[in-house]
């Protein structure tokens, strides 16, 4: 006598695996584009003389991004690629306590919590991402 085997039934699709309805695939892919359109617009920000992807940039730094000095946002950038504050100094012909000066009116300017946060935003905006 064999022993016949039933097919098992196909499993379920997991959240995020497939859409078996057209008309939800439909609409997820017309909130996709939708989604997209919004991000083209939004334009670049202007942070001292350099120009930042918006997608980088929190919505809640815009404003006072905007505001920061030339030499701020240039040792900021800095900042964000690693650099020590004497490094930032030597590369911007200024004192190192004169960076230090200008990396704390950045943190007084974009409301953060201190230096280690400053390196984390500058390391948002600034960092290569290759």
């Amino acid at each position: 006598m064999t022993q016949g085997f039933a097919p098992s039934p196909a499993p379920a699709p997991r959240p995020g695996e497939g859409v078996s309805d057209p008309n939800e695939l439909i609409r997820l892919i017309d909130l996709l584009r939708r989604t997209e359109q919004v991000d083209q617009r939004r334009p670049d920000v202007r942070v001292g003389e350099f120009l930042v992807d918006a997608g980088r940039v929190p919505l809640s730094l815009v404003a006072g991004l905007r505001t920061l000095t030339r030499t701020e946002a240039a040792s900021m950038r800095l900042l964000g690629w690693g650099r020590s504050n004497a490094d930032i100094g030597t590369l911007l012909g200024i004192n190192e306590t004169t960076v230090r000066s200008h990396l704390n009116s950045a943190v007084v300017r974009l409301g953060v919590d201190g230096m280690r946060q400053l390196g984390g935003v500058a390391g948002l905006l600034f960092h290569p991402l290759d």
